[in-house]
């Protein structure tokens, strides 16, 4: 066979072929088929997406009486404030034991803390990343004295001391969302504060992330086109780079919950947040330290819990980078 009739056949098999073999593949294709081959991040999928249902869930088994998180077993506490039986108490109506001293089940407990813990750290994680978005986008677009400014902010930020700064405002910030906001005391002001908290100190490892992406997008060409057009500078801003900056913008917010969920935890543990008898997995599992020996199973339970849920939240955000960044070292 000629080199012609060679070329010829090898044309017509490409041109009436599968068309799958020469089908392109879109940038977010590239990416999904990367992620999918990451087992380990498929694995930290799951139990993330376990979570969030399980925490979106348990409001409405509590309304279904399927988990009792308040109601006391007294008559299953020992005289020495430990639960009766091995493990806690551990049996089929109480999977997990029961809370020692006051006999509420465990389970319960923990499930429904889920919904807390995973409201604080959701609406946190919202409120920095846009806090963080708007303000590096801002100082990475605008360049100059503004730059200037607002980079000084955020060292300013960073230079505060976070846990001693919520410990000290506690009572200051209390007042000032339930008199001056009028929000409701109790549970929710709690959760303002803690939410406003983390949001306001944590916002300024995604404001120097975006503004070094911004650096770099502000002299594309599409960029300089809509300069020339006239276009304004919050268009620019929020219309032209802002829809670049999906993919860190992704990969920051699967690294900051876990963050979130954890400083809940630590906050309930100093005695800010959301208090008892409505549970999270923080103070749960404050409550949970005085028994720590003589009840090791409700100590364990809420500390393994937040444990596998910052490590998986933690890994999807490692899959994520590396199926949107391959370049990035694995």
């Amino acid at each position: 066979m000629s080199d012609l009739d060679t070329h010829g056949s090898v044309s017509a098999d490409v041109a009436g072929g599968d068309p799958e073999a020469v089908e392109g593949k879109s940038p977010f294709q590239l990416a999904m088929g990367r992620f999918r081959r990451d087992k380990l991040t498929l694995v930290a999928l799951g139990f993330v997406v376990t979570y969030v249902t399980a925490a979106i869930a348990a409001p409405f088994l509590v309304k279904a009486g399927v988990l009792d998180p308040y109601t006391t077993n007294q008559d299953l506490i020992g005289p020495d404030t430990i639960p009766i039986g091995k493990w806690g108490g551990i049996s089929w109506e109480h999977p997990l034991g029961i809370e020692p001293g006051i006999g509420r089940d465990a389970l319960s407990r923990i499930w429904y803390g889920m919904t807390f813990s995973l409201g604080i750290a959701l609406t946190a994680t919202l409120f920095a990343i846009g806090l963080g978005v708007i303000i590096g986008i801002v100082s990475g677009g605008a360049g100059g004295k503004t730059d200037a400014v607002l980079g000084r902010l955020t060292d300013l930020t960073l230079a505060f001391p976070q846990t001693l700064m919520v410990l000290a405002l506690y009572s200051l910030g209390l007042a000032f969302i339930t008199g001056t906001l009028h929000v409701p005391g109790g549970d929710l002001a709690n959760a303002v504060y803690v939410t406003a908290i983390l949001g306001l100190f944590g916002w300024t490892g995604v404001g120097r992330l975006i503004r070094g992406q911004v650096l770099s997008i502000r002299e594309r060409e599409f960029v300089e086109a809509a300069r020339m057009i006239g276009a304004s500078k919050m268009r620019i801003y929020f219309r032209e780079i802002l829809p670049n900056l999906w993919a860190p913008i992704l990969i920051m917010f699967s690294l900051y919950m876990p963050i979130f969920v954890s400083a809940e935890a630590a906050l309930s543990f100093l005695g800010v947040g959301i208090k008892p008898p409505t549970p999270t997995l923080g103070n749960v599992l404050a409550d949970s330290l005085d028994y720590a020996q003589a009840d090791f199973v409700y100590f364990f339970a809420p500390a393994a819990l937040i444990a596998i849920i910052v490590v998986s939240f933690n890994l999807l955000g490692d899959g994520l980078r590396d199926a949107l960044d391959p370049k990035a070292d694995r």
